[in-house]
């Protein structure tokens, strides 16, 4: 029996996913959550063989820092991570992460459950829509320092607020977003946002 751990913060989906895995005589579902840092907490107190983590989720951790916790704090469990869309920066920082499986929530139950069971014999799945993806993944070409700043963009900060919450000169601030422009061959920084966040870069 494959003990497994389910995060994935739309109800809905959530719901459907334990009852039609539950169909599953060789899988037993022994949590569901809704968020990254209630999959760390369940899995530190049920020791699942795998964890099924959506990598879109409200709270302190996403998926995937969920997923690398997991990796340390409970190395037993191993991770597939399920996501609406397979973003490249997504695909890229599961792989980063050495995460077991990358499935997209389009894939029937069959495929999923076909999944997890590879994951629990310590196979690695690969979404096959996404096998092109992996092959073309672009690097990010962002420091950590600019993506901070893009992502406080993101926000709708201004240059002398992002200057007060990272610590920096309003001046260095516009430096940083010229230069993430320029990088990203974006027309503005608000199209620069729109690139780096399709990428998964933020």
């Amino acid at each position: 029996m494959i003990r497994m751990l389910l995060a994935e913060d739309q109800h809905v989906i959530r719901e459907a996913l334990v009852t039609l895995l539950s169909l599953e005589p060789d899988i037993e579902i022994v949590e569901a959550v809704e968020s990254g840092d209630a999959a760390v907490s369940a899995a530190l107190v049920h020791r699942p063989d795998v964890a099924v983590l959506d990598i879109d989720m409200p709270g302190a951790i996403d998926g995937l820092d969920a997923a690398a916790q997991l990796r340390t704090r409970a190395p037993g469990c191993r991770t597939l991570m399920l996501t609406g869309h397979g973003k490249p920066g997504h695909l890229r920082r599961a792989l980063a992460s050495q995460v077991d499986g990358f499935m997209l929530k389009t894939a029937s139950p069959e495929e999923l459950a076909s999944a997890i069971r590879k994951v629990a014999r310590g196979e690695r799945v690969l979404d096959p829509s996404l096998a092109v993806t992996a092959w073309d993944l672009a690097d990010n070409p962002l420091t950590a320092r600019e993506a901070d700043v893009l992502r406080l963009v993101a926000e709708g900060s201004e240059p002398p607020e992002i200057a007060g919450r990272l610590f920096l000169s309003a001046g260095t601030v516009r430096n940083y977003i010229t230069t993430i422009v320029t990088k990203l061959n974006a027309r503005n920084r608000t199209d620069a946002v729109r690139i780096a966040s399709e990428a998964g870069w933020i």
